[in-house]
């Protein structure tokens, strides 16, 4: 009996190859804790290159809209809580 594929009772090609068993680690696996550790700060150093950094101006610009969101935030929750407040003590007391 066969499939739009092949016949089921002969697997496929890729089925046949021999299964060999990788070793662990690649080439990290061969250092030592401290050159793996040196490895982990190079490839930091390389990433903190890559990044864009954002100009001063852009820096002043983001700083004054997170503070003035987290000061948004305060006084909504702030009103949030006071209303709570008021009606757990009309409920309860």
């Amino acid at each position: 009996m066969t499939d739009a594929v092949g016949s089921i009772d002969t697997p496929d090609a890729e089925d046949e190859a021999p299964q060999t068993k990788s070793r662990k680690g690649g080439k990290r696996g061969k250092k030592g804790p401290f050159g793996r550790l040196a490895l982990f700060y190079r490839q930091i150093v390389a990433e903190l290159r890559k990044v864009v950094w954002p100009s001063r101006n852009q820096l002043t610009t983001y700083t004054t809209v997170v503070i003035i969101f987290v000061v948004i935030m305060i006084g909504l929750v702030t009103v949030i809580d006071y209303g709570f407040q008021e009606a757990v003590k009309y409920v309860f007391g």
